[in-house]
Protein backbone atom coordinates (compact mmCIF):
# COMPACT_ATOMS: atom_id res chain seq x y z
CA UNK A 1 0.00 0.00 0.00
CA UNK A 2 2.89 2.38 0.67
CA UNK A 3 4.15 1.94 -2.86
CA UNK A 4 0.78 2.95 -4.23
CA UNK A 5 0.69 6.10 -2.06
CA UNK A 6 4.23 7.01 -3.08
CA UNK A 7 3.36 6.60 -6.78
CA UNK A 8 0.21 8.70 -6.33
CA UNK A 9 2.08 11.51 -4.56
CA UNK A 10 4.86 11.47 -7.17
CA UNK A 11 2.30 11.68 -9.98
CA UNK A 12 0.49 14.62 -8.35
CA UNK A 13 3.74 16.51 -7.70
CA UNK A 14 4.90 15.92 -11.26
CA UNK A 15 1.58 17.03 -12.70
CA UNK A 16 1.59 20.11 -10.48
CA UNK A 17 5.04 21.21 -11.68
CA UNK A 18 4.38 20.52 -15.35
CA UNK A 19 0.88 21.98 -15.44
CA UNK A 20 1.26 25.03 -13.22
CA UNK A 21 1.10 28.27 -15.19
CA UNK A 22 4.16 30.45 -14.67
CA UNK A 23 6.26 27.53 -13.49
CA UNK A 24 10.01 27.32 -14.08
CA UNK A 25 9.62 24.95 -17.00
CA UNK A 26 7.28 27.32 -18.83
CA UNK A 27 9.73 30.25 -18.86
CA UNK A 28 11.38 30.97 -22.20
CA UNK A 29 14.77 32.67 -22.35
CA UNK A 30 14.97 35.94 -24.26
CA UNK A 31 16.84 35.74 -27.54
CA UNK A 32 20.10 37.72 -27.83
CA UNK A 33 20.04 40.83 -29.95
CA UNK A 34 21.58 40.16 -33.39
CA UNK A 35 23.39 42.82 -35.37
CA UNK A 36 23.43 42.59 -39.13
CA UNK A 37 27.09 42.34 -40.03
CA UNK A 38 26.64 42.34 -43.80
CA UNK A 39 23.76 44.84 -43.94
CA UNK A 40 24.18 47.05 -47.01
CA UNK A 41 27.34 45.27 -48.19
CA UNK A 42 27.64 43.53 -51.51
CA UNK A 43 29.10 40.04 -51.16
CA UNK A 44 30.48 38.65 -54.39
CA UNK A 45 30.73 34.84 -54.57
CA UNK A 46 34.22 33.45 -55.30
CA UNK A 47 35.16 32.10 -58.70
CA UNK A 48 34.57 28.43 -59.45
CA UNK A 49 36.71 26.57 -61.96
CA UNK A 50 39.83 28.07 -63.52
CA UNK A 51 41.14 31.38 -62.19
CA UNK A 52 43.79 33.48 -63.94
CA UNK A 53 46.59 35.05 -61.89
CA UNK A 54 49.75 36.95 -62.71
CA UNK A 55 52.84 36.61 -60.53
CA UNK A 56 56.31 38.10 -60.39
CA UNK A 57 59.59 36.19 -60.15
CA UNK A 58 59.55 34.53 -56.70
CA UNK A 59 62.20 35.63 -54.20
CA UNK A 60 63.79 32.71 -52.34
CA UNK A 61 66.12 33.15 -49.36
CA UNK A 62 67.59 30.80 -46.76
CA UNK A 63 66.55 31.94 -43.28
CA UNK A 64 68.12 29.71 -40.61
CA UNK A 65 66.74 26.18 -41.04
CA UNK A 66 64.09 27.34 -43.53
CA UNK A 67 63.95 28.34 -47.16
CA UNK A 68 61.47 31.23 -47.45
CA UNK A 69 59.91 32.01 -50.83
CA UNK A 70 57.74 35.10 -51.34
CA UNK A 71 55.56 35.44 -54.43
CA UNK A 72 53.49 38.51 -55.34
CA UNK A 73 50.25 37.56 -57.11
CA UNK A 74 47.48 39.51 -58.84
CA UNK A 75 43.94 38.26 -59.47
CA UNK A 76 43.14 38.61 -63.17
CA UNK A 77 39.77 36.83 -62.84
CA UNK A 78 36.41 38.62 -62.77
CA UNK A 79 35.52 37.31 -59.29
CA UNK A 80 37.37 36.88 -55.98
CA UNK A 81 39.66 33.86 -55.58
CA UNK A 82 39.07 31.95 -52.33
CA UNK A 83 42.03 30.30 -50.54
CA UNK A 84 44.64 30.89 -53.24
CA UNK A 85 47.41 28.38 -52.56
CA UNK A 86 50.90 27.85 -53.96
CA UNK A 87 52.63 24.53 -53.31
CA UNK A 88 56.41 24.58 -53.77
CA UNK A 89 58.36 21.38 -54.46
CA UNK A 90 62.16 21.17 -54.17
CA UNK A 91 64.31 18.74 -56.15
CA UNK A 92 67.90 17.52 -55.88
CA UNK A 93 70.38 17.39 -58.77
CA UNK A 94 68.95 14.05 -59.97
CA UNK A 95 65.35 15.34 -60.01
CA UNK A 96 64.24 13.53 -56.83
CA UNK A 97 61.92 15.41 -54.42
CA UNK A 98 63.81 16.54 -51.30
CA UNK A 99 61.33 18.98 -49.74
CA UNK A 100 58.04 20.79 -50.10
CA UNK A 101 56.02 23.60 -48.55
CA UNK A 102 52.93 25.63 -49.28
CA UNK A 103 51.53 29.09 -48.69
CA UNK A 104 47.89 30.15 -48.68
CA UNK A 105 46.00 33.44 -48.63
CA UNK A 106 43.47 33.27 -45.80
CA UNK A 107 41.23 35.95 -47.29
CA UNK A 108 39.69 36.07 -50.76
CA UNK A 109 41.80 37.89 -53.36
CA UNK A 110 39.53 40.46 -55.01
CA UNK A 111 39.56 41.01 -58.79
CA UNK A 112 42.59 43.13 -59.71
CA UNK A 113 44.01 42.95 -56.17
CA UNK A 114 47.69 42.21 -55.46
CA UNK A 115 48.94 40.27 -52.43
CA UNK A 116 52.00 38.31 -51.28
CA UNK A 117 52.12 34.59 -50.51
CA UNK A 118 54.94 33.30 -48.29
CA UNK A 119 56.09 29.68 -48.44
CA UNK A 120 58.34 28.17 -45.77
CA UNK A 121 60.14 24.89 -46.44
CA UNK A 122 62.64 23.10 -44.18
CA UNK A 123 66.12 23.57 -45.66
CA UNK A 124 68.31 20.69 -46.81
CA UNK A 125 71.69 20.88 -48.55
CA UNK A 126 70.36 18.74 -51.43
CA UNK A 127 68.00 21.49 -52.69
CA UNK A 128 68.94 22.47 -56.26
CA UNK A 129 65.74 23.49 -58.10
CA UNK A 130 62.06 24.04 -57.38
CA UNK A 131 58.64 24.32 -58.99
CA UNK A 132 55.30 25.86 -58.00
CA UNK A 133 51.76 24.55 -58.31
CA UNK A 134 48.93 27.12 -58.01
CA UNK A 135 45.40 26.17 -56.91
CA UNK A 136 42.38 27.61 -55.09
CA UNK A 137 39.43 26.37 -53.03
CA UNK A 138 37.08 26.00 -56.00
CA UNK A 139 39.29 24.88 -58.87
CA UNK A 140 42.51 25.33 -60.78
CA UNK A 141 44.70 28.35 -61.43
CA UNK A 142 46.34 29.40 -64.69
CA UNK A 143 49.43 31.37 -63.60
CA UNK A 144 51.30 33.80 -65.85
CA UNK A 145 54.71 35.18 -64.89
CA UNK A 146 55.15 38.91 -65.52
CA UNK A 147 58.06 41.28 -64.92
CA UNK A 148 56.07 43.55 -62.55
CA UNK A 149 52.57 43.93 -61.15
CA UNK A 150 50.52 47.10 -61.11
CA UNK A 151 48.99 47.40 -57.65
CA UNK A 152 45.68 49.32 -57.89
CA UNK A 153 45.73 50.01 -54.12
CA UNK A 154 49.06 51.87 -54.41
CA UNK A 155 47.96 53.72 -57.56
CA UNK A 156 44.83 54.97 -55.76
CA UNK A 157 46.84 56.42 -52.85
CA UNK A 158 47.23 60.20 -53.07
CA UNK A 159 50.64 61.39 -54.18
CA UNK A 160 52.74 63.23 -51.59
CA UNK A 161 52.95 66.96 -52.17
CA UNK A 162 56.16 68.95 -51.73
CA UNK A 163 56.23 71.84 -49.26
CA UNK A 164 57.98 75.01 -50.33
Amino acid sequence: MTRARFAMVAALVGAGIAGAPGSLMAQTPTAPEFKQVLAGKKVEPPIKGQADVEFTQPVTKKNGDLVVTTIRVKNMASAPIARLKIAETWFDQGGQIVGAGEGTLDKPLAPGAVDTITIQTPWTAKMKSNSWNFSHANGTVKPKRVSKLDDPAKAAAPAATKKK
